[in-house]
């Protein structure tokens, strides 16, 4: 009857299929963002507290917890956890297929 909507399954990186020049860094850095906004409403903690706490600016905090952290490197998301009182495993090992970054958040 109706013509079949038509779409494109995607991969498991959103920034690949977005054509991002660096697609698994960039879903790495956005894994980190997420548990550090974890980890900051688990604490309850305001923005000016988390500034505080982070040693950065408020306006900082609020760009992290609205998705936008192209000014923060992974080694410094990483600290910032490590602030909030999270542990961070950096696992190297041999490639199975193609080498990836994969960042893994546990509850």
């Amino acid at each position: 009857m109706g013509t079949e909507p038509r779409y494109t399954v995607g991969s498991d990186n959103v920034f690949e299929d977005l054509g991002f020049d660096h697609p698994d860094e960039e879903l790495a850095k956005a894994k980190l963002v997420v548990a550090i906004g974890q980890a900051l409403r688990q604490r309850k903690l305001t923005q000016v507290q988390a500034a505080a706490l982070l040693g950065i600016d408020q306006p900082k905090v609020s760009a992290l917890l609205k998705g936008r952290y192209g000014g923060f490197s992974t080694d410094r998301l990483l600290r910032l956890l490590v602030a909030l009182d999270r542990d961070v495993e950096i696992v190297v090992k041999p490639a199975r297929a193609r080498p990836h970054v994969t960042v893994l958040v546990a509850s």
